[in-house]
């Protein structure tokens, strides 16, 4: 049984990596070159951990050794196996997060892919609202806000992949409980898009912990 040790964003990465090695193996000839690509590759693979035991780096350099689109992807099937589903979390447990949405839609619970799930998120559509609840340092943070279609494509902000966009609000308490404000930014309309595309965790976590100051 292996010990899940890879995150849905790392994952990504991974994949990602393993995309630009399978362009590189398409389109250049010269050795030294494919030799910088698959150092690289590897290199890349393994930076994105903290820790690793010898076994999980082998694993994760394996990555450069491959040369079609079937043994890349025979490899990916088999890290999916390895990757650490986000926390399960119940319907009361969501619903406690946002004391204030009397109505709240939870989404389905049991049609999640939870292997490939960084946050959880999803929009209720009649009130324009965007939810999102992600896995913080043994809890959960709980955050909402309007989302409006800019209905044209840019950079999203939580995964940087060109999709369609919406700006996203959320009104927060700036020092008095009488007294608000409100962080924006673009971010992707299509939940499941973001979450397949997020490489990197850093500018999620810096928004949602903004919001809940």
């Amino acid at each position: 049984m292996q010990t899940p040790f890879i995150q849905n964003h790392q994952f990504n990465y991974i994949q990602k990596q393993a995309d630009f090695l399978l362009k590189t193996l398409r389109s250049v000839v010269d050795p030294k070159v494919l030799e910088t690509v698959r150092y690289t590759v590897g290199t890349n693979a393994v930076s994105i951990f903290n820790e690793l035991t010898s076994e999980q780096k082998q694993l994760l350099e394996q990555l450069s050794t491959y040369e079609t689109t079937h043994e890349l992807q025979t490899y990916l099937n088999g890290l999916e196996s390895y990757l650490i589903p986000y926390p399960q979390v119940s319907a009361k447990q969501i619903q406690k997060l946002f004391p204030k949405a009397k109505k709240l839609k939870v989404p389905d619970l049991e049609s999640i892919d939870y292997a490939h799930t960084t946050y959880l998120r999803w929009t209720d559509i009649a009130t324009s609202r965007l939810f999102i609840v992600y896995p913080y340092e043994g809890r959960f943070l709980g955050i909402e806000g309007r989302i409006t279609p800019t209905n044209k494509k840019g950079y999203c902000m939580f995964c940087h992949r060109h999709q369609e966009l919406g700006f996203f609000n959320v009104k927060t308490k700036a020092h008095s409980p009488d007294n608000f404000s409100s962080i924006a930014q673009y971010v992707c309309m299509d939940n499941t898009a973001c979450n397949h595309s997020i490489t990197d965790i850093t500018m999620l976590e810096k928004f949602l912990l903004s919001t809940v100051k």
